[in-house]
C-alpha cells in the first residue's frame, strides 16, 4: 500500500526535528501575540515617549549582534541542548519581567536579557539540524520551519489583540509559559546531537584556524550593506508603523492585527508557488523587482488612509519578501567559499540585527519630528537607491562568474 505523503514526511525525520517544528509554532504564535502590541504597551508605560519606546525595542537586537558572534562557538563547546535550554529559559524569564516593569531602566534591562536569550537560541538550534538531517534534506527542513514560523504570524496577532484588550499582562504571561513548555519538550524529547570530537580533531582544527581578511570578502560586505534598507523597512513595521496607524485609524490595533495576519496567510498560501516559478530567473532581476516593490510599499504605508488599499499594499510587501529572501540567500550561497559558508550566512544575517537595532531609533526620531509620511518616504527613497545599486552589483558578479567559466572551458 502506498504511503500517504504527509505521514511519509512525519516518519522521515528525527523526533528532535518535530519537537523543533512544534516549538517553532508555539514560540512564533506567542511572539506574534506579543510583538505587534509591545510598542503600544511601552508607549503607554513610558508616558507617550516615542524615542524611549523605540530605544527599548532596539536594545534587544543590538545585544543580539554581540552575543551572536560567540553563540555558535559556545554551542560547539558546550552542546546544542544546554544552549537551547538556557536560551529558552532566559527569554521566558525576561518576557515575564515585562509584567512587573514600570521604569525605563527596567524595560531596558529586560530587552537586553531577552536579546541575549534570543541570540543564543538560533545558532544551537540550526546546528542541531545540521547534526541530524542529511545534507540533501536540509532545505526541506528549513522550509518546514519557515512554514511553522508563518503559522504564528497568521494567527498570533488576532489572538494577541483579543488578549491585549482584556489585559496586556496576559500576553507576556502566555509567552513566558509557552517558552517554558518548549524548554520542557527539549528536556523530554531532544537528545544531545553534537558530534563527538577526538583530541586529534580539536588539535587539527586549532592548527588550521586562519584569520579572516575582510578585504578578500568585499562582495559579501557590499551585498550585506545594500540589503540593510530592506531589513530597515521590516524594523519600521515592527516599531513605528503601529504608532503611525494610531494617528490615522481609530481602530488601529485591529487594523495592524489584520495586516500582519493577512501577510502570514499569503506567505503560507503562495511561498512554495512563488519559489517554484522564479527558481530559473536570474537573481539580479528578482532582487530588482523585490526592491521596487518594497519602495512602493514604504510609500503606501506612509500615505494610504484606507484599510482595503493597505491590504493591497501588504500583498505587494508579501510578494516582495517571498521574492527577495530566497534569491538573496542564493546569491550568498553562490559567492561563499565552501570553507566559509557558515561565516557568510552569519555575517549576512547581521544586517537584520543592525537594522532592528538602529532602525527603531532613527525611525522614531524622524517620526517624532516630521511624522510617518516623511519617515516612510525617506525609507522608500533609500530602497530605490539601494535596489539599483544591489541589482547592478549582483549583475556584475554574474558576469564575472560567466567570464571565469568561459576561461576555464578554454583552458581545458
Amino acid at each position: 500500500m502506498q504511503r500517504i505523503p504527509f505521514f511519509s514526511v512525519i516518519s522521515k525525520y528525527d523526533t528532535a526535528i518535530w519537537v523543533r517544528v512544534v516549538g517553532t509554532i508555539l514560540t512564533s504564535l506567542a511572539g506574534f501575540m506579543m510583538r505587534p502590541y509591545l510598542v503600544f504597551y511601552l508607549y503607554d508605560k513610558l508616558d507617550g515617549s516615542v524615542f524611549l519606546s523605540m530605544l527599548i525595542v532596539g536594545l534587544q537586537p543590538l545585544c543580539g549582534i554581540f552575543v551572536n558572534l560567540y553563540a555558535g562557538s559556545l554551542s560547539d563547546k558546550y552542546g546544542r541542548k544546554p544552549m537551547m535550554l538556557a536560551a529558552l529559559l532566559i527569554q521566558a524569564f525576561a518576557i515575564g519581567g515585562y509584567i512587573f516593569a514600570s521604569h525605563v531602566w527596567e524595560f531596558a534591562l529586560i530587552s537586553i536579557v531577552n536579546g541575549i536569550g534570543h541570540a543564543m537560541y538560533g545558532p544551537a538550534a540550526n546546528a542541531q539540524i545540521s547534526d541530524v538531517v542529511p545534507e540533501q534534506n536540509r532545505a526541506e527542513v528549513f522550509a518546514l520551519l519557515h512554514t511553522a514560523l508563518n503559522m504564528g504570524s497568521a494567527f498570533g496577532p488576532l489572538l494577541g489583540l483579543l488578549l491585549f484588550t482584556m489585559n496586556p499582562s496576559i500576553i507576556f504571561l502566555a509567552c513566558s509559559v509557552t517558552l517554558v513548555a518548549y524548554a520542557g519538550l527539549v528536556i523530554w524529547k531532544v537528545p544531545e546531537t553534537m558530534p563527538v570530537k577526538s583530541e586529534e580533531m580539536l588539535a587539527a582544527a586549532k592548527a588550521n584556524k586562519v584569520k579572516i581578511k575582510w578585504s578578500e570578502h568585499k562582495p559579501l560586505l557590499w551585498i550585506t550593506f545594500l540589503a540593510m534598507p530592506v531589513s530597515l523597512l521590516y524594523a519600521q513595521v515592527e516599531s513605528t508603523f503601529p504608532l503611525h496607524l494610531q494617528q490615522n485609524f481609530e481602530n488601529y490595533k485591529s487594523v495592524f492585527a489584520t495586516i500582519i495576519t493577512f501577510n502570514g496567510c499569503v506567505v503560507i498560501a503562495l511561498q512554495l508557488w512563488i519559489a517554484k516559478r522564479t527558481e530559473h530567473v536570474p537573481a539580479y532581476i528578482v532582487v530588482a523587482v523585490s526592491y521596487m516593490l518594497f519602495a512602493v510599499v514604504s510609500i503606501g504605508y506612509g500615505f494610504v488612509p484606507y484599510l482595503a488599499i493597505l491590504l493591497f499594499v501588504e500583498f505587494l510587501f508579501t510578494i516582495g519578501e517571498m521574492l527577495n529572501g530566497p534569491h538573496i540567500q542564493k546569491v550568498i550561497s553562490v559567492i561563499a567559499p565552501v570553507e566559509h559558508r557558515g561565516l557568510y550566512f552569519s555575517v549576512f544575517g547581521m544586517n537584520w540585527q543592525l537594522s532592528r537595532a538602529i532602525g527603531p531609533v532613527l525611525g522614531g526620531l524622524l517620526f517624532s519630528h516630521y511624522g510617518g509620511k516623511v519617515m516612510f518616504a525617506v525609507v522608500g527613497v533609500i530602497l530605490i537607491a539601494a535596489g539599483i545599486a544591489q541589482t547592478r552589483y549582483i549583475r556584475g558578479l554574474n558576469r564575472k562568474q560567466e567570464e571565469s567559466a568561459v576561461e576555464g572551458v578554454l583552458q581545458v
